[in-house]
């Protein structure tokens, strides 16, 4: 048996890349530091964190010692882990690490060092590593750790990543290499301000192998959103009528700008760790109903808010900077 290693399940540690002054970062760094900072102390009063920086003296700097906390030095072009990482491919008991083709959403952005990331650090990792051949990245996928994969049409089957492939024969590929016997796509849903041609992890994500939280519509039948999201919503209970899942609504957050654009502020970008679900805010309204939705649902986890306004500025949330590993997985340092 094959399948796609569920963020759910146990986890030996996250990655996550430091921002450095060659990353889009520069025009705010100190802010975006703050931010990750505050990031990954959380994440380490849980569990291992390995830290993915340019220069490992000065990251250091902004922490104190601690064994949960890790270091690596590779220069990358940006910060989004979920997306340059190697995903965890479970078979016959064993982990694989799946190293996919990373072309900056479609060759929106450079991206050659972060292609280059997984292939560079492999040695760290106590599982094996395989490069694919194949474009995908891992904030595209959710997998909910037994048969199935949520996707979404608009980036899976976009023709900026895997050109030369057909919708039949991608889908092929993700029986392939997840072994995953259903994969369902979602045709509709978006959010204004992202760059990834809709990423499943801003939308709907699997909690446990049969409940799904998705982003609710929002109530402004003006908003440009309603309609996508709406239809996206009729989806998902098609789905869930169709594989007896549960779904669990988020609330639609209010509009965040910055610098006159739109942002795409979602809680749907949430983190799971050992023992706890970090869950973003933005200095909204939404934050506490999402966060009161988290903690009605995960009663045996710790539901902690963490401040994502700046990450958005760059059109990514909490989950777009981390990757979980499985708990089979050591850091080799």
């Amino acid at each position: 048996m094959k399948r796609l290693v569920a963020e759910f399940e146990g986890q030996s540690f996250t990655q996550i890349i430091f921002p450095h002054y060659n990353t889009d970062w520069n025009c705010c760094l100190e802010e975006a530091r703050e931010n990750f900072v505050n990031i990954i102390n959380t994440i380490i009063k849980y569990q291992k964190c390995l830290v993915i920086c340019a220069d490992i003296k000065e990251t250091k700097s902004y922490f104190k010692e601690n064994k949960n906390l890790y270091f690596v030095e590779y220069e990358s072009d940006d910060c989004w882990s979920r997306d340059t990482s190697a995903l965890c491919v479970e078979k016959d008991g064993g982990i694989n690490l799946l190293d996919f083709t990373f072309t900056g959403w479609g060759s929106k952005f450079e991206a050659d060092k972060d292609n280059l990331l997984s292939k560079n650090i492999s040695k760290y990792y106590s599982k094996p590593t395989t490069q694919i051949d194949f474009i995908l990245e891992g904030g595209a996928v959710e997998s909910n750790g037994i048969d199935a994969i949520l996707t979404t049409s608009e980036c899976m089957l976009n023709k900026n990543r895997n050109n030369t492939l057909d919708a039949i024969q991608i889908t092929q590929r993700l029986n392939k290499y997840f072994g995953a016997t259903k994969i369902h796509y979602l045709n509709h849903g978006y959010l204004s301000g992202d760059d990834t041609d809709s990423h499943i992890d801003t939308l709907a994500r699997f909690i446990d192998a049969n409940t799904i939280m998705y982003v609710k519509p929002p109530k402004d039948e003006d908003d440009e959103h309603f309609e996508e999201l709406s239809k996206m919503e009729n989806e998902l209970e098609v789905i869930a009528k169709e594989n007896n899942y549960k779904l669990i609504s988020l609330p639609f957050c209010d509009t965040v700008y910055f610098e006159e654009e739109r942002l795409p502020a979602t809680y749907a970008n949430f983190l799971f760790v050992n023992g706890a679900v970090l869950v973003p805010t933005y200095g909204i309204k939404q934050d506490e109903v999402a966060l009161k939705i988290f903690k009605d649902y995960f009663i045996n986890r710790d539901i902690i808010g963490i401040d994502c306004s700046t990450l958005i500025k760059q059109h990514g949330s909490l989950h777009c900077v981390t990757m979980n590993f499985a708990k089979d997985v050591d850091i080799i340092l």
